[in-house]
Parts: structure tokens; sequence; C-alpha cells
């Protein structure tokens, strides 16, 4: 099998990551085994974090690295909250804290057009001139109050028009089906499947 390392720490991540790139040969370990910190994430778009965090990895461990970056785009505030999702609410991280701030910074807010981005970026190696980059995003709205259980971030308030519940509603394998992340994966997998 081919080792990859992941750029996360997130063990949610890793397993899907796992899961759906065994068939391809690939053996997926966390950045932790190898003792990488976290990368500093210092770029205003998805993409260059992503690869900042892949070459990081790829640098520390000697080995390809997978990296994704992803967050919440909101129309009405400019794409807000962005790159800055996971820290919206300030620090420490809390999911709880972020909603609270989507849902203030919304307030009379007629249009709650939102969607899920992810970019995934796959190095060869720290120096790779041609990484591997799959996009995925998931479109819906931001509803006015929290609904479900399930899912994180901001899956209570993400509306899915075309089912009409939010994420958090969702079943965790009609959600990796659906989701951003599971878009990109899958376009992911389709160019390493190519040859690419």
């Amino acid at each position: 099998m081919k080792q990859l390392v992941l750029a996360s720490n997130n063990r949610g991540k890793l397993r899907e990551f796992a899961e759906l790139l065994a068939p391809l040969d690939f053996a997926v370990l966390p950045q932790a085994d190898f003792n990488i910190p976290e990368a500093e994430e210092p770029h205003h778009t998805f993409v260059e974090n992503a690869l900042e965090k892949a070459r990081h990895a790829a640098r520390l461990s000697g080995l390809p690295a997978l990296a994704d970056d992803s967050g919440l785009c909101v129309e009405a505030l400019g794409g807000a909250p962005g790159v800055y999702s996971a820290r919206y609410g300030g620090e420490p991280k809390s999911d709880q804290r972020n909603n609270q701030k989507l849902l203030a910074e919304l307030a009379g807010q007629q249009n709650r057009r939102a969607h899920y981005v992810c970019v995934l970026v796959l190095v060869r190696h720290a120096q790779d001139p041609q990484p591997l980059i799959a996009e995925g995003e998931w479109h819906g709205e931001i509803m006015t109050a929290p609904r479900g259980e399930g899912g994180f971030g901001y899956d209570p308030l993400f509306l899915v028009p075309q089912l009409g519940c939010s994420v958090a509603e969702l079943e965790a394998a009609q959600k990796n089906t659906l989701s951003h992340r599971g878009q990109a994966l899958q376009r992911l997998i389709e160019r390493l499947r190519s040859g690419a």
C-alpha cells in the first residue's frame, strides 16, 4: 500500500478519507503519527490554505500528503465567514459561538443563501509543482434557528432546500454522499483513478 499523510488531526476526516482511498491502495495516516504540528493557515483562500497544509505535512513526513480546507460562505456577508469559519466566534473554537454570531449577523436579512466549500490538495512531495486539487460546493440556506442533533459546525443552521431539512438532521451516510467534502473527495478519486 502507498502511504499518504493526512494533514489533519481530525479522527472523523481520517476515517472517511481512509475508507474512500483504501480501494486505490492508499494507507492514510494522521500527521500526529509523525509528530507534525498543525500548519499555519495565513491565507485568504481555501486553496492556498489547503496547499500550505499539504506541503507542510509532506515536508515533515517525507511522504505524499493530503489536506483540505473548508468552510461556509454566506452570500449576504460577502462570503464570510469563509476561511475563518472554524474561528468565526473567536478563540477557542466553538461551534455554538460561531452559530450565534452567524445568526446575529444575519438578523433581519432576507437573503440567506449560503454554501459550504471544500478544497482538497494532494501533493506527491513537498515541492510538487503540480498538486492535485479537487473542489466541492454544497448550496443551501441559513435558517433562523438550529434544527437537528447530528453533524457539527454550522450543520444545525444549514438548510438543504431539496430535502427540507438541516444537515444536522441527515443520516451520516447521506451527508457524506451529498456534502462538499464528499463531492471533492469523489473528484479527487476520479483524478487518481485516471492516473493523474
